[in-house]
């Protein structure tokens, strides 16, 4: 990363995890849990500021987060959606003394997002200037990992609802820059979710 640009990066992991039964933040993955998996490979990009937005069971999240220099924002409005947890990340970066030229948008249940793909999207946005850098999904669908420029940030924080920056990425679609990652991009919602993705993971 240039040592010109100054990016947060921002965990969302706010939901309630209805669908798993359980708070998949909390699920073992490896020899750790879920949240603390995406903290490892989100710190080894050596970004100046690392925060994970919580939400629904707040406590219990919280204490598994063993690294202090991680800041945990209460999003005590989770149940507004992704767009909610979205505008409180933005919303953290405006507020901080540090001058921040993006922020970096990652889910804590895309437990193959890989810390070089990361550091491939931050390479990215320094070194051509685009605005926003997201992430393909295949089918012509983008979404997170999501890199956007603190030009964006009021926009952000505005935000509500369960489409996340969907309606930013379209509205300023001429400036996104898309990559495709080297693995899959798979959510994590339900138990079946949960035992396929082990499954690759062992593969």
């Amino acid at each position: 990363m240039s040592s010109s640009s100054n990016i947060a990066i921002v965990i969302l992991a706010a939901g309630a995890s209805t669908r798993m039964g359980s708070p998949k933040q909390l699920l073992n993955w490896g020899e750790t849990s879920l949240i603390n998996h995406i903290i490892t490979n989100s710190k080894a990009i050596k970004s100046s500021h690392l925060a994970v937005v919580l939400g629904a069971n707040f406590e219990i999240i919280a204490s598994e987060i063993v690294d202090p220099s991680v800041s945990i924002i209460n999003n005590k409005e989770w149940q507004k959606g992704l767009g909610k947890s979205i505008a409180y990340a933005s919303q953290f970066a405006m507020d901080s003394k540090e001058v921040f030229d993006g922020i970096l948008l990652i889910l804590a249940d895309q437990p193959f997002v890989s810390s070089s793909y990361l550091g491939t999207m931050i390479d990215t946005f320094n070194s051509e200037m685009e605005s926003i850098v997201t992430t393909s999904y295949g089918n012509q669908k983008i979404g997170v990992p999501a890199l956007f420029s603190n030009s964006f940030f009021e926009e952000l924080s505005q935000l509500s609802g369960d489409e996340g920056a969907k309606s930013i990425l379209e509205k300023y679609r001429d400036f996104v820059k898309v990559l495709t990652p080297d693995f899959q991009n798979l959510d994590m919602d339900t138990k079946a979710d949960y035992k396929s993705l082990k499954k690759l993971k062992k593969s």
